[in-house]
């Protein structure tokens, strides 16, 4: 079956509260590219320990590898 990407976005990505988490995880990466922490393509991931993607406190975030961050909350 094919996949209806468009449909896709507006239901999830285009969402406000959608639009807010990833506009708040871009600021975290950022805010650790100027650190030094990381680098654009490095293939690393910014955690947020809390789970909450709008924390941004230095001490909630935390430099992990891509595979890790990504699996990390998926249920088998």
């Amino acid at each position: 079956m094919a996949r209806n990407y468009k449909a896709e976005y507006r239901k999830y990505q285009s969402s406000a509260k959608s639009k807010l988490d990833r506009a708040s995880r871009n600021r975290a990466r950022r805010r650790l590219m100027k650190l030094g922490a990381v680098s654009k393509g490095d293939g690393r991931d910014i955690d947020h320990r809390d789970k909450n993607p709008r924390n941004n406190a230095r001490s909630n975030l935390r430099v992990t590898s891509r595979k890790l961050n990504r699996g990390k909350y998926r249920v088998a």
